[in-house]
């Protein structure tokens, strides 16, 4: 798919995962403690959009600035855990019930694990599980970024939030610009196994605090849609793609599970 008058590039993602391995058939039987729905009327939900409602860098962008419409993630969005905690909770992937730990999720090829703190009263944990059908590529940007330094994650984490439906003042506030969350916010790295988890500590910034405190406020009556990518800053790696996508169709916060912890 590329009309690139009309801005829309979808970008080669073959070489990203192993080209030489046979995909693999993701289990349905994955799943957080929020539940998928199953079409746009469904609420408490989560979906897993295309990313044809944000704008990443396109070939080109190094020499013209120019952005191209995203095109379908490269990883697949199996299952959100919607969690309360008495305080942050680093590392979840190692907890006995998270889906990392579940025999399916053992068998798949490579995890990404999101793990957003939101500071509140209780304070939560948005856990988002990405999963690839093929071991990653080496020589990829996504092995660079897996298997990196702390400082080049942190340089590269990039996000870019969007307010599908929702109030004004809430879509002003949050806005549409991507976002280097290792530079805006306090993020940790875990990696283990088949799996990455970025510990994103949204309290770690005064300005993040606040908006996610608006958001929360109002987050009943919000579709939110995030992306996640790897900001690309070299000509070979353009242009970018999205890893995984959200679609957090009107939450409710009182639906948080406790996470429970061992002594």
């Amino acid at each position: 798919m590329a009309h690139v008058g009309g801005f829309v590039m979808t970008p080669d993602l073959s070489e990203e995962l192993d080209p030489d391995v046979t995909p693999i058939t993701i289990p349905s039987n994955l799943h957080g403690s929020l539940w998928k729905g199953k079409d746009d009327n469904d609420t408490n939900c989560w979906a897993s959009p295309t990313g044809k409602g944000f704008m990443i860098r396109g070939k080109n962008y190094l020499k013209d600035s120019s952005k191209v419409v995203g095109g379908d993630p490269l990883l697949n969005l199996v299952g959100v855990d919607w969690l309360t905690v008495d305080k942050s909770v680093d590392r979840i992937a190692l907890h006995p019930k998270c889906l990392v730990q579940s025999e399916a999720g053992k068998k798949l090829p490579f995890i990404l694990v999101i793990n957003l703190q939101v500071p509140a009263k209780p304070n939560y944990s948005l856990v988002l599980y990405y999963a690839a059908d093929r071991p990653i590529n080496k020589n990829s940007l996504l092995a660079k970024f897996v298997g990196g330094s702390d400082a080049f994650r942190d340089s590269r984490f990039k996000l870019i939030p969007s307010i599908v439906e929702g109030y004004w003042m809430v879509k002003r506030a949050v806005g549409t610009k991507a976002c280097l969350l290792g530079k805006a916010v306090t993020c940790k790295y875990f990696r283990q196994d088949n799996f990455l988890e970025i510990d994103v500590d949204i309290g770690s910034s005064s300005v993040a605090r606040s908006v996610i405190g608006l958001v929360l406020g109002y987050v009943t009556n919000l579709v939110v849609d995030l992306a996640i990518l790897i900001e690309a800053k070299e000509e070979s790696e353009l242009p970018e793609y999205i890893l995984g996508t959200v679609r957090l169709n009107r939450l409710k916060p009182e639906s948080a599970v406790p996470l429970e912890l061992s002594d």
